[in-house]
């Protein structure tokens, strides 16, 4: 497979994008419908439960993975309990003591039941903002059954607080459904990267299926089936799911909107369409036969064209098995087995419940300053209304633009218009201070990872990446440090527009830009 693989293109999408909207209101319909508007956030998207049932609202609210804005807030945790799995993917390489690569199926260590409930009771005494367990791997949990199910019995008895979720390919879901409930696993994720078992051959060469392999064709129409009986089942028993898709360019582009339609149709609540993650090194079959991931302006326009249907997931990292802490942060090595053995854990229930309330507290300060920021953009300042830029931002958490430029393995992308702002993405970068110094030779790379932003917001920045990024047109902006993220963007947008209406400069659109997934960036343990 060549790098000159041909992309959907952006008119098909658009028409794709009418007919997922036309499937929205259809008969038979269901999951969340939610839209969002004036105050109210999309289901499963944003800040408060005006237009979710209370039931709905109480499993999401502090979920980072189904809430866009709890993810500021709130953390997560993967324990690797589940090694085995019963499919193979072209996208997947499952590695072990690997420490400088951060996606699905890397871990550091493989742990018993045991070992993973002492490691939950360890992160959730030191990290209280810790709400949700999840097993992701590094293999399939359901493939693993009894260390899975062992794990969430467990803790479920010792941490009755934390949110339980599992992660699954879905090839022996409708068998589990009820060892799911019994357990009070409130959220699954199921990754369906096909409703057609011509695009499924592609991407899966074989399954393990009643004690035999299966190859080709018939594989996927098994997986294809059992996926959609599975989502149907969990819906059935008032089960949150998320879809995960990966978006494979020539692959699977397009038929990502009928993937959006049909568990749309079966009740899904979440749909997260992430980019391959393709480079060589990482051993996977699509990499190692050229294979390459989307750019991000290829991602948007798939995830543009499926709003409507079944409500996106945006901030999603493409974790490790192991990881710990915020999205797009990973505190797993403060927490290994050895150090756990050495630590006195106390589960301090009261202690979490009054720091999380705290954190609601700055939360809703967040919310309230976005929807000021809101209202007073919405003015007419006789500049083009229908105009949108993107913008990145630095953040270290806590919704607020609290990052030094130099310390930034990620920025947060954001769209602005005068009528709203939305969450868009994160893009990975190489770490540009090591040792306390800047490394020029990292500027172009972090200029390609955030080349289609008109600017970024940063809590502080030197001279030299301030003049790197002037000259490729992106704007450096440090004047709205340790404000909420939403109002210090909305501000920076209303200056620009206004900067435009004097006739100070003219708005020019910007390129594309390059995804960075699945790999450490350079520098991050010479920093830690």
């Amino acid at each position: 497979m060549s790098h000159s693989t041909a992309f959907v293109s952006i008119e098909g999408l658009r028409k794709g994008r009418q007919a997922v909207s036309d499937m929205r209101e259809a008969p038979g319909s269901s999951g969340c419908g939610s839209t969002g508007g004036s105050g109210k956030p999309g289901c499963g998207s944003s800040a408060g439960p005006d237009d979710m049932p209370p039931e709905i609202w109480d499993k999401i609210k502090n979920h980072p993975c189904y809430s866009e804005e709890a993810h500021h807030h709130y953390a997560r945790m993967h324990v690797a309990v589940a090694p085995a799995c019963n499919i193979q993917c072209n996208y997947c390489n499952r590695k072990y003591d690997c420490s400088n690569e951060s996606r699905p199926g890397v871990v550091s260590q493989k742990l018993t039941p045991e070992q993973a409930v002492r490691k939950v009771l360890a992160v959730a005494s030191e990290i209280p903002q810790m709400t949700v367990l999840g097993i992701a791997g590094p293999g399939d949990a359901l493939a693993n059954p009894r260390k899975t199910f062992d794990t969430f019995r467990m803790l479920a008895g010792q941490a009755p607080d934390i949110k339980l979720c599992l992660s699954t390919n879905g090839l022996a879901l409708p068998e589990m459904v009820d060892e799911i409930c019994k357990y009070n696993i409130d959220h699954v994720t199921i990754t369906i990267n096909m409703v057609d078992p011509r695009v499924g051959e592609k991407i899966y060469p074989w399954i393990f299926w009643d004690h035999r392999r299966i190859t080709g064709y018939e594989a996927a129409r098994i997986l294809h089936e059992q996926q959609m009986k599975g989502l149907e089942m969990l819906t059935a028993r008032g089960v949150l799911t998320k879809i995960n898709s990966v978006l494979i360019p020539g692959i699977n582009d397009s038929h990502l909107l009928e993937v959006n339609r049909e568990v749309k149709k079966r009740g899904a609540f979440l749909h997260n369409i992430m980019p391959l993650i393709s480079e060589a090194e990482h051993g996977t079959y699509f990499g190692l036969n050229g294979q390459r991931g989307p750019t991000a302006q290829e991602l948007k326009a798939v995830q543009d064209a499926c709003m409507g249907g079944a409500n996106l997931m945006r901030h999603c990292r493409q974790c490790r098995a192991d990881a710990v802490g915020l999205l797009g942060e990973d505190r797993s090595d403060e927490f290994t087995l050895d150090k756990i053995e050495q630590m006195e854990i106390v589960y301090d229930l009261d202690k979490r419940r009054a720091y999380q309330r705290q954190v609601e507290t700055e939360r809703q300060a967040q919310h309230a300053a976005k929807e000021a920021a809101l209202a007073q953009a919405a003015a007419d300042d006789g500049v083009d209304a229908d105009m949108a830029v993107l913008v990145a931002v630095a953040t270290e958490g806590h919704g607020k633009v609290n990052q030094h430029f130099g310390h930034a393995t990620e920025f947060q992308i954001y769209e602005l218009s005068k009528a709203q702002i939305t969450f868009v993405g994160h893009r990975r970068v190489d770490l540009y201070c090591q040792g306390g110094f800047g490394e020029e030779e990292q500027l172009p790379s972090i200029v390609n990872a955030i080349n289609d932003c008109h600017a970024v917001l940063v809590a502080k920045i030197g001279a030299c990446p301030r003049d790197e990024l002037k000259a490729a047109g992106i704007e450096p902006v440090d004047r709205y440090a340790h404000e909420f993220i939403e109002k210090a963007a909305l501000d920076w947008f209303a200056d620009y527009r206004a900067r435009i209406g004097r006739g100070e400069l003219t708005h020019q659109p910007r390129g594309d830009a390059r995804i960075r997934q699945g790999a450490y960036t350079g520098g991050v343990e010479a920093a830690a």
